[in-house]
């Protein structure tokens, strides 16, 4: 059934150039390489990041899951990034594009630090500059993230980004302890940073 708005960002957008590298406020975003295998075991072997992400990951699944994110540029329907010191080379943590829907220019966005680069504003810089990329670069007109209210360090980073709350969803997070109600937060293209 055809449309009646045009695509808000034309599909082949993103297959038409490789995944980029950002850098920004002292920190290196790039693509995955398969080398980053112990750094992502190593990310969800640490409770905190098994905690609000609900998942374990063994050797093998951590080269599926690296080795993914790739085909999803291709398909256009998420990007991820290693988040790293300048230099590329340590593995801080993670940010991503999880779900990403171009012709509507929306994306929602995940992160996670490893234990050792906590507490340097780690995920709230590498927010600030994929969310810089992704609306002045790409295009995109809403960026959303969601955490659980029992996480008030994501709540800070969201904060920290530029993205104000919007409300709660109810129930709508399954953690291995239940259900949890989940923080909405989102920034759009037009809203000023902090």
């Amino acid at each position: 059934m055809p449309g009646l708005v045009t695509p808000a960002i034309p599909a082949g957008t993103l297959t038409r150039q490789p995944q980029p590298h950002l850098t920004g406020d002292h920190l290196h975003l790039r693509p995955w390489r398969t080398t980053d295998r112990p750094a992502v075991v190593a990310a969800y072997t640490d409770p905190a990041i098994q905690r609000w992400h609900c998942r374990t990951m063994t050797d093998t699944e951590a080269h599926t899951w690296i080795t993914h994110w790739p085909h999803r540029w291709q398909q256009e329907t998420g990007a991820g990034w290693a988040v790293t010191d300048p230099t590329g080379d340590t593995v801080l943590g993670q940010i991503s594009l999880r779900r990403l829907h171009l012709p509507d220019a929306q994306a929602e966005i995940s992160y996670w630090v490893l234990p050792a680069a906590r507490g340097h504003h780690v995920a709230a810089r590498a927010l600030t500059t994929l969310t810089r990329w992704a609306f002045d670069t790409l295009g995109l007109h809403r960026i959303e993230l969601s955490h659980s209210t029992a996480n008030p360090a994501s709540c800070r980073v969201a904060h920290r980004g530029g993205y104000p709350a919007e409300g709660i969803r109810r129930g709508e997070g399954r953690h291995a302890d239940g259900w949890h109600d989940m923080h909405l937060h989102a920034r759009l293209r037009t809203d000023r940073p902090d």
